[in-house]
């Protein structure tokens, strides 16, 4: 007689475990993302990485948050490049297009200066519409305390 108490009482449990579970698998089902309440998000994604899929993802990551909906007239967005991230601001490098595209989009495009004297590089050889800061370091630092997202796809 316990025993069929007990069996019973498992089986019970199994029974509302799995639709617990099916419960919770339909309210995921039903998630269509975070809400954006307030009235302005800021991300500065951080590039110091010459490998082209780096550069690539970097500048497809912003593209997809300028066009999630959720954001849309709220998000200030910053790209600062450093170290072999500097690569990518080359003239005639084959991402100008992509990088001039989120500069008219209102990306601040910035480069470090500490790279260009680390690695003897004139701002000449870099596109002529970027921005400069004293170290990229130092611009993620003040923008994180300023309460920016840091991005490092």
């Amino acid at each position: 007689m316990k025993r069929l108490i007990v069996v019973t009482l498992m089986a019970a449990s199994c029974m509302i475990m799995r639709a617990h579970a099916q419960e919770t698998l339909e309210q995921n089902k039903q998630y269509t993302g975070a809400q954006a309440t307030k009235p302005v998000y800021k991300a500065i994604y951080q590039l110091d990485q010459a490998a082209p899929d780096r550069i690539n993802k970097v500048i497809r990551n912003i593209n997809n948050l300028l066009k999630d909906p959720r954001l849309a007239g709220k998000i200030q967005v910053e790209l600062i490049a450093f170290s072999g991230g500097t690569e990518a601001f080359r003239k005639n490098s084959e991402y100008e297009a992509s990088i001039r595209a989120l500069a008219n989009e209102g990306v601040i495009v910035a480069q470090c200066l500490n790279t260009l004297k680390e690695r003897n590089i004139d701002k000449s050889e870099l596109y002529d519409f970027l921005a400069y800061v004293p170290s990229g370091n130092g611009e993620l630092v003040i923008r994180a305390a300023e309460g920016w997202v840091i991005v490092k796809p």
